[in-house]
Formats: C-alpha cells, sequence, structure tokens
C-alpha cells in the first residue's frame, strides 16, 4: 500500500526541444564524448532538484557543473591552479567587542 502513496519519478523528454536535438546531434557524432555524458547527467539531475528529489550524490552534481562551468569557460584542467594554491586574503582579527552593540 506504501507503493501507491510515494512519489513516482518519471522525466518526459520532449524531442523537439532543442537541448534534447543537439546533444542527440553530438551523441551521434561520437558515442564517448564525456561532456555530452555530463550534459546528460546534468540535465537529469537537475531535473531532479526542480521537482522536489534529493540527490544520492550531491558531491558529483557539484563536480559535474564545476566541469562544465570549466567547458564553458575554455578553462583546462591542467591550468586550474589547486583550491589550496589560490591565495585568500588574511582573516580579520576578530574584536573582543561585538560588532552587534555598534547597532544599539
Amino acid at each position: 500500500m506504501a507503493g501507491y502513496m510515494s512519489s513516482k519519478k518519471t522525466m518526459e523528454i520532449n524531442p523537439e526541444n532543442s537541448i534534447i536535438d543537439k546533444l542527440r546531434k553530438r551523441t551521434d557524432a561520437d558515442k564517448n564524448d564525456k561532456s555530452v555524458k555530463d550534459l546528460v547527467l546534468l540535465l537529469f539531475e537537475t531535473s531532479f532538484l526542480t521537482y522536489g528529489f534529493s540527490l544520492d550524490e550531491p558531491n558529483t552534481f557539484d563536480n559535474r557543473i564545476h566541469r562544465m562551468l570549466k567547458l564553458g569557460l575554455s578553462i583546462d584542467e591542467d591550468d586550474a591552479p589547486a583550491e589550496s594554491d589560490i591565495d585568500m586574503p588574511p582573516l580579520e582579527a576578530a574584536d573582543a567587542e561585538s560588532k552587534m552593540e555598534e547597532v544599539d
């Protein structure tokens, strides 16, 4: 009985959609294109989030988005600095008195 009450995950694809059409053409050209696979999974996971479902592995989704952003910005994986290489400004020293008291 609980199976009937739970929400079902159904994704309908409009074959006339320009995104789907372009993905199909790129898949026909090269079935092993990693960017096409990332885009398809990104489309699928984004639809999950749009309709209120949660992802099993949000870190994978995050990594996929970053790869697509780098691809869109023409950034090579080798050229991108590691997170530890980025110079961050030093943190400000914490004052003994809270800034909230200044508001009063």
